[in-house]
């Protein structure tokens, strides 16, 4: 029997001093090593074999090319002397105008409906241009709408009061 006071003796220590450092064998004369390969990292290099810049020319640099261009613009890449027109003319405050109107007779007759199907239109096709006011449009769309609920209401109470009259 084994009592306390004997311990086993630890094998890490005694596989530690067996190991061996690792050695690197030197390449066999089979193998080949092309003379532009990458050198090993940290060896100094003997010599520069070219140089970093080479001398620049002070001579004018001439550009030769096809003589012909057959009509064409010789630069061909640059951006053309058109004058770009500013478009000054604005379609959101012209709906906005049409769908307040269109609101107001709406109020009144039914018969602001072709102003506020306008307006609807002009609303819509302001809101696809880049140009123009969002917010405006947004209000011309929505003023519009109302109008041609409002109308269509107006219209559809007096065909209801035409037929109880006819």
């Amino acid at each position: 029997m084994s009592g306390p006071s004997e311990q086993p003796v630890p094998r890490q220590r005694s596989e530690q001093a067996t190991r061996e450092t690792p050695t690197v064998e030197s390449p066999r004369p089979e193998v080949e090593h092309p003379a532009d390969s990458a050198r090993m990292p940290g060896v100094p290099r003997t010599q520069y074999t070219k140089m970093p810049t080479g001398p620049v020319s002070t001579e004018p640099l001439v550009a030769s090319g096809p003589a012909d261009t057959a009509g064409m613009p010789a630069v061909q890449w640059a951006p053309q002397d058109d004058v770009v027109v500013d478009d000054k003319s604005r379609l959101a405050p012209w709906a906005l105008v049409a769908a307040i109107v269109a609101l107001v007779a709406s109020w009144f007759v039914g018969w602001g409906i072709p102003l506020a199907i306008i307006a609807v239109v002009a609303a819509i096709m302001s809101l696809r241009r880049p140009v123009e006011s969002r917010s405006i449009a947004i209000w011309a769309l929505v003023l519009g709408l109302a109008a041609t609920m409002f109308s269509l209401g107006w219209l559809i109470w007096a065909a209801m009061q035409f037929e109880q009259i006819g």
